[in-house]
C-alpha cells in the first residue's frame, strides 16, 4: 500500500493558521475528514509557524483532529520537548517528523525514540548541509538506519526522506532524487522512503504539474509513501494511476473504483 501523508494542517497556511488562533474546531475537522476520505493514511500536523505558542496550539490541534477522524497523526515539529508531549497525547502510535543527522537533533531524537512504538522519518541532513550526489544521500541513510535500528527500532518503521532539492538550479536534482530512492531500497530492505513534492518545482512556472509528474517517477523508482495534498484530486488520480501501473493494484480495483466515485476522470 502507499501510504498518503495528508499535508494540510499546518499553520503555515494562512486559512489553518487563522483557524488555530480562532480556537476554530469545525474548520479543521471538517478539513481533516476531507483528507481521510480522499485516502490520506496520517494527518499531518505541524503548529510550528510560531514557536512561543507552539506547545498550547499543538495540544488543540491533535486533541480536536483525534476526535474526528480514525487515522494516526503524523506529528511535525524540530523541538524534541512538543513531540514529548505530543506522543503522551495521541492515542495510536505515531509518525514522528524527524530526526536528522545534525548534531543537535540525532543524539535528542534518538534518546527521545528509544523504546517508543511509532513511525519515523529520517531525514536525510546534516550539520555538512544538503547533500549533493545520490551518493551521499544513500550514505546518509544508512547512517541513520544504523542509529535508529541500534535503538531497537524496526527496518519498517523507518521512513527515509531523500530531500528534495530544486530542479531550477540544478536539472539533475530530480534524476539524483530517483538514484536515491533506488539505492535506499536496494541497500535496506523493508526500509520505506518519503518525500514532500514541492521542493522539486521551486522557482518554475506550473508547479503543480511538476510535482505530480515528479510523484509518477519516484514511484517508479520505488517510493512507497508521500506527504501531500489528498484533496488535490489530480495528484490522486496520478497517485492511483501509477500505482496500477507498477502492478501494485489487484485486478485494477483502486482504479476502478476511484474511476466509479468520480475521482479520476480524463
Amino acid at each position: 500500500m502507499f501510504e498518503i501523508i495528508g499535508e494540510r494542517i499546518n499553520t503555515s497556511r494562512e486559512k489553518v493558521l487563522e483557524a488555530v488562533e480562532k480556537r476554530d474546531a469545525d474548520y479543521i475537522r471538517d478539513d481533516v475528514r476531507k483528507q481521510e476520505a480522499a485516502g490520506a493514511n496520517y494527518i499531518d500536523v505541524n503548529a510550528g509557524t510560531q514557536a512561543s505558542g507552539e506547545m498550547d496550539d499543538l495540544k488543540w490541534l491533535i486533541d480536536i483532529v483525534q476526535e474526528a477522524v480514525g487515522v494516526p497523526l503524523c506529528i511535525d515539529s524540530p523541538d524534541p520537548e512538543v513531540l514529548r508531549m505530543a506522543f503522551d497525547r495521541v492515542k495510536m502510535p505515531p509518525m514522528i517528523n524527524s530526526i536528522s543527522l545534525e548534531k543537535n537533533r540525532f543524539e535528542p531524537m534518538l534518546s527521545f525514540l528509544a523504546g517508543r512504538e511509532c513511525r519515523i522519518v529520517a531525514l536525510c541532513m546534516s550539520d555538512e548541509g544538503m547533500p549533493k550526489s545520490a551518493e551521499e544521500v544513500i550514505a546518509r541513510a544508512g547512517k541513520l538506519i544504523e542509529g535508529l535500528e541500534g535503538i531497537g527500532m524496526p527496518r519498517e518503521h523507518i521512513y527515509v526522506d531523500p530531500l528534495i532539492q530544486p530542479v531550477s538550479t540544478d536539472v539533475m536534482r530530480g534524476v539524483i532524487a530517483m538514484e536515491s530512492v533506488r539505492g535506499i531500497i536496494e541497500r535496506y530492505p523493508g526500509v520505506h522512503t518519503i518525500c514532500g513534492l514541492s521542493n522539486i518545482s521551486f522557482g518554475l512556472p506550473q508547479r503543480r504539474i511538476i510535482n505530480r509528474t515528479f510523484l509518477s517517477v519516484l514511484m517508479t523508482a520505488g517510493l512507497d509513501s508521500a506527504i501531500l495534498d489528498p484533496l488535490d484530486n489530480v495528484i490522486m488520480a496520478v497517485l492511483r494511476t501509477t500505482w496500477m501501473l507498477l502492478g501494485r493494484d489487484s485486478y485494477c480495483l483502486e482504479y476502478i473504483k476511484a474511476v466509479r466515485a468520480g475521482t479520476i476522470v480524463s
